[in-house]
């Protein structure tokens, strides 16, 4: 699911258009996609990071359950660098994601400092 997303256009919640799919980020353990990074805005001045498991991708395009408002305002982030495990938690946080769900759960047990996801 990684690479065919590149450049696809990314659909919020209500169905508007807000960015462009920069990039994915998989999990340093696994190797399965974690993170879509997606180009925000028509200059794609902010890169944001979106869970994957809320993502839905079809015909060129890319649905997030998340709304612009959230997106706009979600954590930046640097996609030639990993993901630490207190960055990727904050990042659930502001979604709304518990550690006791979805991939915070999943990185919640990780040493602190840990890279848990990286670039594809």
């Amino acid at each position: 699911m990684s690479e065919p997303l590149t450049g696809f256009d990314v659909d919020d919640a209500a169905g508007s258009r807000v960015g462009t799919v920069h990039s994915v980020y998989v999990d340093a353990e696994s190797g399965e996609p974690a993170w879509l990074i997606v180009a925000l805005g028509r200059r794609r001045a902010k890169l944001v990071a979106v869970p994957i498991s809320e993502c839905a991708p079809a015909a060129g395009r890319v649905w997030v359950a998340q709304d612009r408002e959230a997106l706009r305002s979600a954590p930046g982030i640097d996609p030639r660098r990993p993901l630490l495990r207190e960055h990727e938690l904050t990042i659930c946080e502001h979604y709304g994601i518990s550690e006791r769900v979805g991939r915070a759960a999943e990185v919640a047990g990780r040493f602190a400092g840990n890279v848990v996801s990286r670039p594809a």
